[in-house]
């Protein structure tokens, strides 16, 4: 990871009292993408509402209608009517952009048509693993090629449908990323023999997002069976066509909630479910242990902080992208913190440990890369640009050491507008109220 010219920077606004706040979180993209995909592969035509409209949701838009299905906005943009197969396509070209769920989730969609799909993204999305879904499709008999006609690893490359998939079984190293189950299990009530996988790989990270898939499939008609650890079988048949709601992003609440801890007061986050499979589920018990006090009411989820934050030994396995937050809380902890089970993200949008470690230690910080996570020692912190690296998760951590550490200016924050495109006007909304 080498230093490249810093791009604008956002002055981090510092705290000057306790937060009494109430935060409106958008729909979240985990869920937004998955029903989408669902939507496009129903048996006659949906609606989501409350979706979130954001760089990630948008090009996950853009890829399906490319791939034939017809997507159209109702009274608010977050409302999105879907009628799949409403055009005929015989090739295509998708911008995964640095979208983890496109790249991963739109292949096997792609491969159920009949023509040549071709897939491309950012610069840096071209170091993210995609092997093994890509693996997994060849060895269901669909053509994969890379620009040099080999089977590839990582993007650009080329889906060749015939119009239809065989299915049967395929086993599948997730390690690297669960949106490698996520995104074979979402297509494959299509396939005409259904699907059979199993999980090879030593760790399996993010298991969350996989139930999450798991539940959207059944609540979709699919008949999925994950009993068997490390194995799921998704039976052949229809998708069906449904109107539904999305959820907030809980972790995109993280920041914000973190933020009660930082600088003392509550901060509130409305329509938190009181069931759900989204990994940011684990935020109350979390910010708990780091020094907060959560409390659920009437679908209100409230976190408040005295600004004394405790280190603490966290295994963030199920809730990786969760990390950056918690690694900025631990920079301003009262003693170390460690963050385990998060080894995968050096293959997100960047290699968030190093650059996590890198941006830390920048402005005055201790943080120590380790096999499968960080240790974040606290030390007296100082003005400085904070880089993102084109990660969204990486900007607002940098937003969060700034409301106690003055002078931080983070690089890019437009990089927000991944999963939050009003970020920067939350932020100062939140502090806004406390004055």
């Amino acid at each position: 990871m080498t230093d490249a010219p810093i791009a604008p920077t956002w002055a981090a606004p510092t705290a000057v009292d306790p937060l009494d706040a109430t935060v409106e979180v958008p729909g979240s993209k985990s869920l937004t993408n998955r029903l989408l995909v669902l939507a496009a592969l129903a048996d006659g035509p949906g609606t989501l509402h409350g979706a979130l409209r954001s760089r990630d949701a948008d090009l996950m838009i853009a890829g399906l209608r490319a791939l034939g299905s017809e997507i159209t906005e109702g009274e608010t943009p977050s409302t999105l009517h879907v009628t799949p197969g409403a055009k005929p396509v015989t090739e295509a070209d998708i911008d995964c952009g640095l979208a983890g769920t496109v790249m991963r989730f739109l292949p096997p969609v792609a491969a159920l048509g009949a023509g040549p799909v071709r897939f491309d993204g950012d610069p840096t999305a071209r170091v993210r693993p995609m092997g093994p879904v890509l693996a997994a499709l060849h060895a269901l008999g669909i053509t994969v090629t890379g620009p040099d006609g080999g089977l590839p690893a990582h993007l650009p490359f080329t889906i060749a449908g015939t119009g239809s998939v065989r299915g049967g079984a395929v086993d599948v190293d997730a390690s690297a990323s669960s949106q490698f189950v996520s995104g074979l299990l979402l297509a494959a009530a299509r396939f005409e023999q259904g699907l059979t996988l199993r999980h090879i790989g030593t760790t399996l990270p993010s298991l969350p997002h996989i139930e999450m898939t798991v539940a959207t499939l059944r609540e979709a008609g699919v008949t999925v069976d994950d009993s068997r650890d490390g194995m799921w079988r998704v039976e052949p048949g229809p998708i069906a066509a449904r109107e539904v709601r999305v959820e907030p992003d809980l972790s995109n609440a993280a920041p914000f909630l973190a933020a009660a801890l930082v600088t003392g007061g509550t901060v509130r986050i409305p329509g938190w479910p009181g069931e759900t499979t989204q990994p940011g589920a684990l935020l109350p018990d979390l910010l708990g242990r780091m020094g907060g006090t959560a409390h659920l009411a009437d679908g209100v989820l409230s976190v408040t902080g005295t600004g004394d934050v405790y280190g603490v030994d966290l295994d963030l396995q199920a809730a990786g992208e969760l990390a950056p937050t918690f690694a900025a809380l631990a920079t301003l902890a009262d003693s170390p913190t460690r963050l385990r089970g998060i080894a995968h993200l050096r293959g997100h949008e960047t290699d968030r440990l190093a650059a996590l470690a890198r941006e830390i230690t920048r402005l005055g910080g201790q943080a120590e890369e380790t096999r499968d996570g960080l240790v974040i020692t606290p030390r007296p912190l100082h003005a400085g640009t904070f880089r993102t690296y084109e990660d969204h998760r990486m900007a607002t951590s940098g937003a969060l050491i700034g409301l106690r550490v003055h002078g931080v200016e983070v690089e890019d924050i437009g990089t927000t507008a991944k999963t939050m495109p009003e970020f920067p006007s939350m932020w100062q909304r939140m502090l806004g109220a406390a004055t």
